[in-house]
């Protein structure tokens, strides 16, 4: 591994641990994911809770609890704690409009998620997290993990030169792209938007790669070629180094919350013909800024 991809793991890796008064946070990797403890999401938290909770939220932007059980109204009220509620955007006739229903059985003919991806990227304001409370899982054994990557970190260990290149390029995010195959729902508007292929977080100032395989069409100053390379450079650098990732193993009742804005998943669908059910509620984010 060259020296600059090693500067940018040693200083996340050597960071001084935090330190928490109200919850318990075991990091799942040094570099992304944390699982939580100590908390029962299902009644307020308090001041101190939700400070402790932002912070780690920040620090490792992907937070797992175990052994919850919500209801629809607890889920959108934790989710409420950090910004306004994302509606869903094709909801099922008399669902709640807040609330997505991800549902996975032998007879699903392709799973939500499954490849690397940020949610919703091509609308002007991407959420900006969102928390995926799973009810019933596959099988044991039967697989269904999520895996996460830290897009700061995959940014940082890109060489001097290909950062160069990318800053002051944009991306066109389309809404359709994930339709490939398929029909829409008639009336539906797909959206199109164009965003920085770097980008800060709102919160940290961090830079992050803000293109993903799911959304991105093309990076606009670039030709069709040149784009597809550098697109396909940048691809690799999330799906082909494991040290970005955390692989999330779901066991009834958890939820998981990330960072849609500096993380990407992938929904692993390695275990036809089981079933797995949960419900999603997402928090709306802001516009993406170089």
């Amino acid at each position: 591994m060259e020296q600059f991809a090693l500067d940018a793991i040693e200083h996340i890796t050597t960071r001084p641990p935090e330190v928490y008064d109200t919850l318990v946070v075991d990091p799942l990797t040094p570099v992304i994911g944390a699982e939580v403890s100590g908390l029962d999401l299902s009644k307020e938290l308090t001041e101190g809770q939700l400070d402790e909770l932002k912070r780690a939220f920040l620090a490792h932007h992907v937070l797992v609890f175990r052994d919850q059980t919500l209801s629809d109204t607890d889920h959108k009220r934790l989710a409420g704690y950090f910004g306004e509620l994302h509606p869903v955007t094709l909801p099922a006739e008399g669902s709640d409009p807040y609330v997505l229903e991800i549902s996975t059985t032998k007879d699903s003919r392709a799973v939500a998620g499954n490849g690397w991806h940020a949610d919703g990227t091509a609308d002007a304001e991407p959420s900006l997290g969102s928390m995926l409370y799973i009810t019933r899982t596959p099988e044991p054994g039967s697989g269904g993990d999520t895996l996460f990557a830290n897009m700061h970190l995959a940014y940082e260990m890109l060489s001097p030169a290909v950062k160069s290149l990318l800053d002051g390029l944009t991306a066109v995010h389309d809404g359709l792209l994930p339709w490939q195959g398929e029909t829409p729902p008639a009336g539906y508007v797909a959206p199109r938007t164009e965003h920085p292929v770097v980008v800060r977080h709102p919160d940290t100032g961090r830079r992050l790669l803000f293109v993903n395989g799911a959304y991105t069409s093309h990076i606009t100053q670039l030709s069709r070629g040149e784009s597809r390379a550098v697109l396909d450079l940048l691809y690799d650098q999330t799906a082909r180094t494991p040290f970005l990732n955390c692989r999330v193993r779901w066991t009834q009742n958890t939820l998981v919350f990330w960072d849609n804005r500096c993380v990407q998943h992938h929904a692993t669908w390695d275990y036809y013909p089981h079933s797995r059910y949960g419900r999603r509620v997402a928090i709306n984010g802001q516009r993406p800024q170089a």
